[in-house]
């Protein structure tokens, strides 16, 4: 008797999940995103070194990748300081701001569910 197949993925969201979670999850999902922001949330502007510093094990291109992606999606704002030395600084908008809440809850959440046991608590 052959194995069915099952299809791996699909370009359609799961029946059932909304819209609106459903964007959520494709940009915040994204490995590193939701401590980049949280960073930023707890720290406030932060230069593109201390952003680093703060997120260990994150390189340099992936967070470079992710600050684009988080300014194009309207949570970040990138801003040049001139120089010299030039650096570059990043904060989030009123949009990214509106986040902390949300990131409150999850480290609640984290806390009471996720930590028992787990060797890094």
């Amino acid at each position: 008797m052959a194995a069915q197949e099952v299809p791996t993925s699909t370009t359609e969201p799961c029946n059932g999940v909304g819209l609106a979670i459903t964007r959520a999850f494709e940009l915040l999902g994204k490995r590193w995103t939701g401590l980049v922001v949280a960073v930023l949330a707890e720290h406030g502007p932060s230069y593109f070194s201390e952003l680093r510093r703060a997120i260990p094990g994150i390189s340099e291109r992936m967070l470079s990748d992710r600050l684009t992606e988080l300014a194009d999606s309207g949570l970040v704002l990138r801003q040049v300081d001139e120089g010299p030395p030039l650096r570059v600084s990043y904060r989030l908008t009123d949009s990214g701001a509106a986040l902390r809440p949300a990131l409150g809850e999850l480290a609640r959440w984290a806390e009471r569910h996720l930590c028992t046991g787990h060797p890094t608590c």
